[in-house]
Formats: structure tokens, C-alpha cells, sequence
């Protein structure tokens, strides 16, 4: 790994640190970022078009495709006769068929697919399909699981000490159930694949995936070959979220059936509705918690178990659900504390990676925590929350792993809450609703403290190819994929960096995984992490090589050679960075380089919990100003301060970006984007008519949003931290300010609102407060 940058190094920083661009933010304005839909189709190009379940569960008794192969223009209709290698698509365990074959699991399940010549005809053809299924009763609520004791993986706990114990014995107690809804991922591009048939077997995939290994392995184990005759190339995705991590696999699979079965090139490209059926989401939980705490409001004792309701198979529900239970302390010190977990399966799609993993339910249980304490203390919820942050001599984790700098979070909401004036709002706020008695608004200032790497210790690792060639332009390609996230830009920022010439000299190009095998998928946060040291450590070995050439050929020490604004400084002489090159090719060195990079420290042993699961933490706070009108529910926030540690952020407005974006998304989560299944499975919120995520007029009007001055006390590149899925966590205050609203109604009762707090929620839990609950 490379040496920590010195401060006179980052002083003389010429691209990083520095807020550039995106790469395609002209494309994007002007529609020229080419997406796969855009490229332009092989000529004999078919379409495909999925034949779906009608029932939630059942077997399958018979299943008659003739009407479907009738239709002019249908070229094949694939099956699970049809499948060379082993139906399984799973990401984890061998429990998700490509096609379901003796019985269903939820409605919408793929059955078969129809190839033809056109995409209309496809689908039209799909829907001719005659099955008749023995239907059962789905379990389709973490009730109906709960009664038949179905699980996709086993249950989990760890903890320190009797919590029960410490929460009977504590000055004072609480107890609830708290109930946490799902999200859809609602990507702009919809899932997409293209598939094309090569020689001897190999199979080309264009794929909307943030994990291109795994659509390359997965294809190779359903068409029964080897992963070297598969290439999966992503350039971008219009958004992924998670959504695209193991669901993206699917689509990509069939089309490249398709493409072995017919020897034509074969897209596949889910219309709306479809994506959301077929596709996983947030998972939703009801947690069950209870706590025992001081009159100061100190917790003495808490347990918690989160019952998530994982879907069908179990997918990621592995790793998610374990990272929410690792953020269910989010900021704060539990001397005796109890976290377990189920993973039920029910009758819906298979729930997924969503941004934050997990980690936002259980960061926003807890949060519900807190101010439940500080309601019954009579105390300030910020008051509460510092009364329980974690300190120098309180800063073990409830899985044992050291939180160690507890400084960064304290000094951090401190200075927000002077920045965001928190204490004035707050009394001028308690005025205000003491003269309104329909309209009352709430404040909240909340942490996040969110753990860093993946959980999986073998993920955290990532490739990097660099090219110099002799005219001096660099190509640059590295595991990560660009979902809009800025992945590209940071990483080509490094690069051009390490070799101190202009941006414009370093070619991005698509992630594939013929250039850079066996990848991680783009997520947990780690994407700069891991493919910027990658791709600086593949630039640093050439320019090794470079600058050891450059030395011995004029005759100088190599401290002598300096790479900086275009040229290589050679004691006292110059050459431009082309010429440099094109000596380095007359004089036989080696200017390719394969960079690998693995983090550091990291180690967990799930079976004995213990170990350090992430490398660092990254730490923020937000401050929420909300208005909410009692007899209706309807509500606006109308202020939001947010301070977000990302370290020595790489690129300060891509970061900025992030923040405000993953922010809303959370806020969508919280507030407007509610999932309905009816009680035989149908999903009912299942387009942009009857699922409402945030638009443009729900982003508060008075948003500020400021980088913690800061540095990553570990070595990751250039001293930052990650940026992706914090944020989304900091619209827990936007969930704890509406319930301060509404707690102004009756300060002497707790609020029973649930997530989403959609306005129907609101005007439920006022009612309740004012002793007249709805039907």
C-alpha cells in the first residue's frame, strides 16, 4: 500500500482534492451518454419478454406454451429444458432458479421467456401462456412467517452482558415494537442485458450491473462453461442503488440463454411495472426493542431483535441484515446490550442491497430510541444523544470492535449544532407551537456513524489496469462501475495525479472482465476505497519503472526525476510526459501494470462475533426542520443542515452531490415511498402512479450542506472516507423531527408512528395523541 500523502504533498495536489466535474455530466446534459439501450443493435438483434407467476405460492401442475410458440415473429421460448448448466442464479445460496420449475414463490416469478423479432411480440406472445398452479396460502407479513417459523437463513445474535437484566434493574424502563417499511430502488435505467453469441461458445454481455463477476460467473454456471468464455462489460447505469448488485444478474442470464439457444444477439430490457415486481428492494422490519436508562437519560441496558422480512430466497439478506444489526448502536455507548436477528422468508420478491445495507433500519430504531428516552425524562433529544455518545474509555462496540475516534463525532455535532443554531430554533419552536394548535413544527438533530468495508472480508479487495502508451496518453481501467456515482472521475483524478499530467491524457474506459478478473461489486461504500489504491498502485509501479529509466539514462538519482505539470523533470533537464514516454518505449520498459489492493485490518469471525469488520468509520450529523399539519397529516421540511465527515474528500463537489442526493433518498424512504402488497402477494405499488418517491419540490428549500474539516487517520487514498451511503442515514432526522411535531400535541404521550411517516401515518399517530385512534 502507499505511504500516507504528507501535508507539503497535499499542498501541491493539482487534481485531487479538487472539484471537477463528473466525466459525463455534459453527455448526461446533452443525452449523448450512451446507456445500453442506446447501442445501436446488431442487425438479427431478438427481444426477449418473461412468462410470470399469477400465484404467490403454489405447484405447478401444468404449464402450456403452444398458444406462446404460435405467434408469427416468436423465434424460441426457453424453459428450464433449455438451461445446459444448473438452474441458479443465487448470489449466495443455490435457492433462486433462472426459472421457476415445480413451484412458485411469488407473484410475478419468471416462468419461461419468449424470444422474437420484436419486443411487443414478445411480450404479447408471454402473455398466452396457460398454467395452472395449486395454490396455497403465501406468507406474505413478518406475521405470516412468524406463524409457520419459515426462514431463508438461520438466526443471529451477539451482544455483552444480561441485558434483560440490566434493563430490569435500570431507574427506569421502556419497551415497543417498531416498524420500518421497504424501498423501491426506482433507478432511472431499468434493469437491462444485451447478449452476444462469439465463436467456440464465448458469450459477450452488456450489463446494467454494479457486479460484473458475478453476471460472469453466473452466466458460465447456467450455460454450463467456463467463466473465461463469458466477457460482462458495464460502461454506466442510469442509478443502481443496490438494485443492481445481485438482481442485475437475472436479466443478464436470460439473455445470454437466449443468445446460446438461438446463435442471434438477444436484448432483454424490463419495462417499469416489471422491474418492480421482479426485483428486490429495502428490506422492511418490525424490531422489537427495550431499554432501561438513568434520569439523565443514559442507557443501562438495551436488547433489540430485528425481524426482517427477506422475500423468498435469501440473496444478500445475509450480509444486510448482519450490517444491521452491527448499526444498531449507530453513535452511542450500550454497556449491556443484546441485538438479534431473524431472516424470515415470505411469498414476495427477494429482498436485496438497498443504500447503507441494512445499516439505516437499525441506526433508525435506535434513533427512535433516543428520543423516546428524552420524551421520558422530560429532557432535550440532542441532550439525550450526547449523553450516550460514544467516549475514550466507552467505545467498544456491541460486536467488540474499537470505535476509535470518538473525537471526530462529538466535535462534529457540536459544531453543527452551533452552524445550525439548534438551541434558538428550538425554543423559538416550542413558542410557535404553543400558540398553533393545528400546525406544529418539530426539530431534530441526529449522527450517523456507519462502518466502512465489506462485512465479507473477501470483497475487500480490487484491480486496476493501467496503460502509458508512447504518445503519453495513459488508459486507465479498474473493477468499479460509474452508476452516476463519480466513481470514474475520482479514480481518473488519482491517476493523473500520481503521473502529474492533465486530465484530459487519462482515457476512462468500461469496466469489463476481460481487462480485470474476479472483481467486488461496486458497493458498500467502497468504490474510491478500493479501485483508487488499485489504480494508484498500478500508476506508482510504472512510474517507478519510468523514473529509474529516466535517472540511469541522464545520468542523475532518481530522487532527481519529478513528474509534474505535464512533464518529467530530470535534474536539469525536461522532457514533456509524451516524449518521457516515448523513450521509455525505445528503451524496452514496461509501461503496463496490473495494480491489486486489499484493505487492511479487517477480520470477523461471525460464528464467535468477534473481530474489526470495517476499516473506519465515516461520521455525519443533519439537523431537520419540519412543519406538520395536525388534522391532515400533510407536511413540508423547511430546513436542513447537514455535516458529513468525508475525510480529504477526493473530489469536494462530487461528494457534495452525494450528500444531497443520498439525503433525499432517505428522506423518500422515511416520508412518501410506501410498499403495499395485497394479501394473495400482488404488489399494488408498482409504478411512479401509486409509488412516490421524492421530486424536486419535496428538497427543502433552505439546504446546507458543509464537509467536516477533516482527514482519514488511516491510510485509504488521499486520506478520505467514503461518501455513498452515509448520507442516506442523515434523513433519520427528517423522521425524528416529524415525530417531534407531532409530540407537540401532548407532550405526556409517546408518538406511535411508524416508518414511512407518509401523511396517512401522520394524521394516524395525531389522532392516537389526541385519544381518538382511527379505525
Amino acid at each position: 500500500m502507499n505511504a500516507p500523502v504528507k501535508s507539503s504533498e497535499a499542498e501541491s495536489l493539482r487534481h485531487v482534492r479538487q472539484s471537477l466535474p463528473h466525466d459525463s455530466a455534459s453527455k448526461h446534459v446533452q443525452g449523448t451518454a450512451q446507456y445500453i439501450d442506446d447501442i445501436r443493435e446488431p442487425e438479427g438483434t431478438l427481444h426477449i419478454a418473461l412468462g410470470q407467476s399469477p400465484k404467490a405460492r403454489g405447484r405447478i401442475v401444468s404449464l402450456d406454451l403452444s398458444a406462446v410458440r404460435s405467434v408469427p415473429g416468436v423465434v424460441a421460448v426457453l424453459t428450464t429444458k433449455d438451461i445446459p448448466g444448473k438452474n441458479d442464479i443465487a448470489p449466495t445460496l443455490a435457492d433462486d432458479p433462472l426459472f421457476a420449475d415445480i413451484e412458485v414463490s411469488f407473484v410475478g416469478q419468471a416462468l419461461f421467456a419468449v424470444v422474437a423479432t420484436e419486443r411487443d411480440i414478445a411480450r404479447r406472445a408471454a402473455k398466452l401462456a396457460r398454467v395452472e398452479i395449486a395454490e396455497e396460502r403465501p406468507s406474505i407479513t413478518v406475521e405470516d412467517a412468524l406463524e409457520r417459523d419459515e426462514t431463508v437463513l438461520p438466526d443471529y445474535a451477539f451482544g455483552r452482558g444480561d441485558a434483560k437484566a440490566a434493563i430490569t434493574q435500570a431507574p427506569q424502563q421502556l419497551a415497543g415494537q417498531f416498524r420500518i417499511g421497504g424501498q423501491e430502488h426506482f433507478y432511472l435505467e431499468g434493469q437491462i442485458a444485451m447478449a452476444l453469441p462469439g465463436e467456440d461458445g464465448d458469450i459477450f454481455v452488456y450489463s446494467s450491473t454494479q457486479h460484473p463477476t458475478e453476471v460472469q460467473h453466473v452466466v458460465s454456471r447456467v450455460l454450463g462453461i467456463p467463466d473465461a468464455y463469458v466477457t460482462c462489460e458495464t460502461r454506466r447505469m442510469g442509478g443502481g442503488f443496490g438494485g443492481k448488485e445481485s438482481q442485475a444478474t437475472q436479466w443478464a442470464v436470460t439473455a445470454a440463454l437466449a443468445a446460446r439457444v438461438t446463435g442471434r444477439p438477444c436484448k432483454l430490457r424490463l419495462d417499469r411495472d416489471d422491474d418492480f415486481v421482479l426485483t428486490g428492494k429495502r428490506h422492511d422490519f418490525r424490531s422489537d426493542w427495550s431499554v432501561g436508562f438513568d434520569g439523565e437519560g443514559r442507557i443501562h441496558g438495551y436488547a433489540v431483535d430485528h425481524l426482517a422480512r427477506c422475500g423468498y430466497s435469501a440473496d444478500l439478506s445475509g450480509g444486510v441484515v448482519d450490517r444491521t444489526m452491527f448499526h444498531s448502536d449507530n453513535a452511542y455507548w450500550l454497556p449491556v446490550v443484546h441485538v438479534g436477528s431473524r431472516r424470515l422468508k415470505t411469498n414476495t420478491v427477494s429482498n436485496t442491497a438497498f443504500r447503507g445495507f441494512g445499516g439505516p433500519q437499525g441506526m433508525l430504531v435506535i434513533e427512535q430510541v433516543m428520543d423516546r428516552i428524552a420524551w421520558a425524562t422530560g429532557r432535550d433529544p440532542l441532550d439525550v444523544r450526547y449523553a450516550n455518545f460514544y467516549s475514550p474509555n466507552h467505545n467498544l462496540t456491541p460486536f467488540g470492535m474499537e470505535v476509535e475516534e470518538t473525537d471526530t463525532l462529538i466535535d462534529l455535532v457540536r459544531m453543527l449544532e452551533r452552524t445550525s443554531d439548534y438551541r434558538a430554533r428550538r425554543q423559538d419552536i416550542a413558542a410557535f407551537n404553543a400558540r398553533s394548535p393545528i400546525l406544529k413544527r418539530g426539530i431534530a438533530l441526529t449522527p450517523v456513524k456507519f462502518g466502512i468495508s465489506f462485512t465479507l472480508t473477501q470483497l475487500n479487495q480490487a484491480g486496476a489496469l493501467v496503460h502509458v502508451y508512447q504518445d503519453g496518453s495513459v488508459h486507465l481501467n479498474h473493477g468499479g462501475t460509474e452508476m452516476g456515482q463519480g466513481l470514474y472521475i475520482k479514480i481518473a483524478q488519482v491517476v493523473a495525479e500520481e503521473f502529474g499530467i492533465a486530465m484530459d491524457r487519462v482515457r476512462i474506459t468500461a469496466t469489463t472482465t476481460a481487462k480485470i478478473p474476479n472483481t467486488s461489486p461496486t458497493a458498500a461504500s467502497a468504490g474510491s476505497d478500493l479501485n483508487g489504491m488499485a489504480a494508484r498502485i498500478a500508476a506508482a509501479a510504472i512510474k517507478t519503472r519510468m523514473t529509474a529509466f529516466a535517472a540511469q539514462t541522464y545520468g542523475v538519482s532518481e530522487d532527481q526525476v519529478e513528474f509534474r505539470d505535464d512533464r518529467v523533470f530530470i535534474g536539469n533537464d525536461s522532457l514533456s510526459f509524451p516524449e518521457m514516454a516515448k523513450k521509455c518505449v525505445a528503451g524496452r520498459v514496461a509501461l503496463s501494470e496490473a495494480g491489486h489492493y486489499k484493505t487492511p485490518k479487517i477480520h470477523w469471525d461471525r460464528e464467535k462475533a468477534q473481530g474489526r469488520p470495517f476499516f473506519y468509520f465515516a461520521y455525519g450529523a443533519a439537523c431537520a426542520e419540519v412543519i406538520v399539519d395536525t388534522l391532515t397529516g400533510e407536511n413540508r421540511v423547511t430546513r436542513v443542515d447537514i455535516l458529513n465527515d468525508a475525510g480529504k474528500s477526493l473530489n469536494p463537489a462530487i461528494d457534495i452531490g452525494q450528500i444531497e442526493g443520498g439525503f433525499v433518498q432517505g428522506m423518500g424512504w422515511l416520508t412518501t415511498e410506501e410498499l403495499v402488497f395485497d394479501k394473495e402477494g400482488r404488489l399494488l405499488t408498482h409504478a411512479p402512479s401509486t409509488y412516490k418517491i421524492p421530486v424536486a419540490s419535496d428538497v427543502p428549500e433552505d439546504f446546507r450542506v458543509a464537509l467536516f474539516p477533516n482527514a482519514n487517520r488511516e491510510e485509504t487514498i488521499y486520506r478520505s472516507k467514503a461518501v455513498g451511503e452515509p448520507p442516506v442515514m442523515l434523513a433519520n432526522s427528517v423522521f425524528c423531527a416529524l415525530t417531534d411535531a407531532v409530540h407537540a400535541l401532548d407532550p405526556s404521550k409517546p408518538v406511535p408512528l411508524h416508518a414511512p411517516a407518509t401523511p396517512e401515518a401522520i394524521l394516524r399517530a395525531c389522532e392516537a395523541v389526541r385519544g381518538r385512534p382511527m379505525a
